[in-house]
């Protein structure tokens, strides 16, 4: 409802609820804290756990004489690549590879799962099988592709793209400062680096996009249910 007379666009009912509920009630402002308290100790502890994962298997292909990279990477348009879709991920080539790959997969890692557990999870999953699924189909023949990249491209574009599709300023706000601190490795989805898996890269990049569309759909119209039946001015 609207006109010059009307309540004016302060006046939220709901709102103004909640705001009573936190004055007299200390311990709802104190709940919301502890939430978000465990939601940084949850957020940590997996990122910390993945990357103890690659150092791991990374330790395992090393005294294997680099085995594990021939059987477990993605071998483009190769039936027994296929298995690559599942581990390419967390092999490397060497211990450099890894040490490279170390700090943009903690950061951007710990990022994306601070959107929240089951939905960073959720991001996670579709860049996985995206990237790596796009590399099956078009690498280049007889190579191998392998490396945590494909997820960092993809977290780097989902953190990106999420504020966009789901309409959230401060979500933005957190995508343009990621993009101009990793911005620039964007660059590596563009082919012509002789040893780079660009279509990795491209193909993680995709899946991020993808992840921030779809996981940013429910967030969208939930905003949306929850401003039904407010009083507009």
């Amino acid at each position: 409802m609207s006109g010059s007379g009307g309540v004016g666009a302060s006046f939220d009912p709901d709102r103004i609820a909640r705001l009573r509920g936190r004055v007299t009630n200390p311990g709802v402002a104190a709940q919301g804290g502890g939430a978000l308290k465990l939601l940084w100790q949850r957020a940590i502890a997996i990122i910390l756990a993945f990357t103890a994962l690659l150092y791991g298997v990374e330790g395992a292909d090393s005294v294997t004489d680099h085995s594990l990279d021939a059987a477990g990477g993605v071998k483009p348009r190769q039936a027994d690549g296929l298995d690559g879709i599942l581990f390419g991920p967390v092999l490397h080539a060497n211990w450099e590879h890894l040490i490279g790959n170390t700090v943009p997969v903690l950061v951007l890692g710990l990022l994306t799962l601070l959107t929240g557990i089951g939905r960073g999870l959720a991001a996670t999953a579709i860049i996985w099988v995206i990237g790596e699924s796009g590399t099956w189909l078009t690498g280049q023949s007889h190579s191998v592709h392998i490396g945590a990249s494909v997820l960092v491209f993809g977290w780097l574009t989902y953190l990106i793209s999420r504020g966009i599709f789901a309409r959230n300023v401060l979500q933005i706000a957190i995508g343009l400062v990621v993009g101009l601190l990793y911005g620039s490795i964007l660059w590596g989805v563009l082919p012509g680096q002789p040893g780079i898996s660009w279509q990795g890269h491209l193909f993680g990049a995709v899946g991020g996009l993808v992840a921030g569309w779809v996981l940013s759909a429910n967030e969208l119209r939930h905003r949306r249910g929850a401003s039904v039946g407010r009083l507009v001015s």
